[in-house]
């Protein structure tokens, strides 16, 4: 055994599998963090939160509610919890958030679901919710996270 980085295989947005380090992931996510935590020193919201917001709203999200973790959580920045009414909206929501992040050049880390009542979409400083009424009050992420700043985000238009 080696006192090399891990390597794994990784999907690239042709389809191609690409290999990358641990280590690769990890610098990422810190240079991610460094600009979020950048734009909230110039007194704003990372971009992608907004992206994210205009995108959910753009396909009538519910309830669109925006947690800042920082002060919280030693592994989380922020969350967009949104609530789509049907299974076919909650597709249409993701589909949204997933093609205005791309067009920002943003692929998520990783995805939970998608199922009939919840899809988790990580951007790494970003974690999107977005959820069926149902598994919204059932899991009441908004009462976890009360310790967590509620960010009033308006969608652009």
């Amino acid at each position: 055994m080696t006192g090399g980085p891990d390597v794994t295989s990784e999907p690239t947005p042709s389809g191609r599998h690409a290999e990358t380090s641990a280590g690769d992931d990890h610098d990422e996510r810190a240079a991610a963090t460094t600009a979020a935590r950048a734009a909230d020193i110039a007194g704003g919201i990372p971009d992608d939160v907004q992206v994210i917001v205009d995108a959910l709203d753009d396909k009538r999200a519910a309830d669109i509610a925006v947690l800042d973790l920082r002060s919280v959580s030693d592994t989380l920045d922020w969350f967009v919890v949104a609530t789509g009414e049907s299974s076919l909206q909650l597709k249409a929501l993701e589909d949204s958030v997933r093609e205005r992040m791309k067009a920002h050049g943003h692929l998520p880390r990783g995805v939970e679901g998608p199922s009939l009542r919840w899809v988790l979409l990580d951007y790494g400083v970003v974690v999107v919710h977005v959820m069926s009424p149902e598994a919204r009050t059932f899991y009441d992420l908004e009462g976890l996270w009360a310790d967590a700043e509620r960010i009033d985000v308006t969608p652009t238009r």
